[in-house]
């Protein structure tokens, strides 16, 4: 796969030509609904086998080979260029296709409304094939201990049809949001946490799960070591049926870091008890923040990085956001709330308002602004094939489990594409 970025001038017919393929293979993978107009800064995946390269300055043989796990022999007679041979700034070599890694892939299907839309159960029957798990969210526990199921319609069957295994999600979650008393009750009362786990059991038994998610927020910061109480019973309980266990982590950096989303999440004593774990790495820019990339990839890194000195990188999900924001300028904390889109509908508003795309390289995000008809301004951060393939690395440089996704139902077909091209989805079944 290579990854294209619209210039000024470029039509997707010209685009093609330089790399000797179809139009119709640029159309289809990245379901351009729009073909005839692209946006000028738009990444685009281009289907081709291997990728080229244009030399940098301070590029050498030797240090593109490395980048690309060659030798500078063996890029040098693919490219038909003598070993010893200055690189002229510009100069497009040819890199042949890597090996497919293999990793593990999640998303997260959250039915608005008390029901699945028709939209979410497409996007699942499309995408389930290129997932390990597909995890509708979310079981919500009351405070007796029993579970209200969110709608799950046909789930069940695409994920047979894809051999996705189902997880479920178990939570706090109320109306109100993640309810701090409600999980003071769960890690307190043993009552509680012995129904719970029986219904638990029967309805996985019921419905077909394979692994069971905990994702337990703003828990109180005493009750670190009663959640981590309260994940080895329900191991020994799960184990009895052959369920799997794993949780949902907050983005710490550190074990000291204070704050309620974060002191409850132990990482270490995750990373012993657990299957695996997935790491909420997405929200730096959030709809009730200021404009800023979702996921950028350094606090990304560093979150990470701590994590692998707590827990074993074989049991680490990177997690993914699959939508960016629209944030109205001037941003007024406690104002007006960014609107959530997809990768898609970002460009389109690029298109529609004939502003070009930028790219941050520090956060390795896109972003733009635009002006409404009502001449207000906005700032739009998402993300594109550039900046997930930056997410995609880092799960192939530290040995990561894989990338679980929040959450399905925004289009964004080159994340698909370039998962294809890249790893082996590993499933359980």
């Amino acid at each position: 796969m290579q990854i294209y970025v619209v210039q000024s001038g470029d039509s997707l017919f010209t685009i093609a030509n330089s790399f000797n393929i179809n139009p119709q293979a640029i159309i289809e993978a990245n379901e351009l609904e729009t073909p005839g107009n692209l946006v000028v800064g738009q990444a685009l995946v281009i289907p081709i086998t291997g990728e080229f390269y244009n030399v940098q300055s301070g590029d050498s043989l030797y240090t593109i080979a490395r980048r690309f796990g060659m030798t500078a022999q063996e890029l040098a007679d693919i490219n038909q260029i003598p070993l010893d041979a200055p690189l002229q700034v510009g100069t497009r070599l040819y890199i042949p296709p890597q090996p497919k890694v293999g990793a593990s892939f999640n998303a997260y299907v959250e039915p608005t409304g008390g029901q699945v839309s028709q939209a979410l159960e497409t996007a699942a029957r499309r995408r389930s094939p290129l997932l390990t798990y597909l995890a509708p969210f979310s079981y919500r526990v009351q405070s007796d201990g029993s579970l209200e199921a969110p709608p799950l319609d046909d789930f069940q069957q695409i994920a047979q049809d894809s051999t996705a295994a189902l997880m479920m999600v178990v939570s706090n979650l109320t109306d109100e949001g993640f309810d701090t008393e409600l999980g003071r009750t769960i890690l307190t009362d043993e009552n509680v946490q012995n129904t719970l786990l029986n219904n638990i059991v029967n309805t996985a038994k019921e419905v077909g799960y394979k692994d069971i998610h905990f994702d337990f927020e703003y828990l109180p910061a005493e009750m670190a070591e009663q959640y981590n109480n309260f994940l080895r019973k329900a191991k020994q309980r799960l184990r009895q049926d052959g369920l799997l266990i794993s949780t949902a982590l907050a983005p710490k950096t550190s074990a000291e870091q204070t704050g309620v989303v974060y002191e409850a999440h132990d990482y270490g004593a995750h990373g012993e008890i657990v299957d695996f774990v997935v790491l909420m790495t997405y929200e730096w820019g959030y709809s009730g923040g200021p404009p800023m990339a979702v996921s950028p990839i350094g606090p990304v890194r560093e979150v990470v990085e701590y994590a692998l000195t707590e827990i074993p990188a074989e049991k680490i999900f990177l997690g993914q956001n699959l939508y960016g924001y629209d944030w109205t300028l001037p941003y007024v904390e406690g104002g007006e709330f960014a609107k959530a889109i997809s990768p898609q509908q970002a460009i389109q508003l690029a298109r529609e308002n004939n502003v070009a795309i930028e790219y941050d390289e520090e956060a390795q995000a896109p972003f733009f602004f635009y002006q409404d008809a009502e001449g207000k301004r906005h700032e739009v951060w998402f993300e594109d094939a550039r900046s997930i393939q930056r997410k995609f690395d880092l799960v192939k440089e530290l040995g990561l489990k894989g990338v679980s996704y929040w959450k399905l139902g925004l289009a964004f077909p080159q994340n698909w594409t370039l998962i294809e091209g890249q790893f082996n989805v590993e499933k359980l079944e």
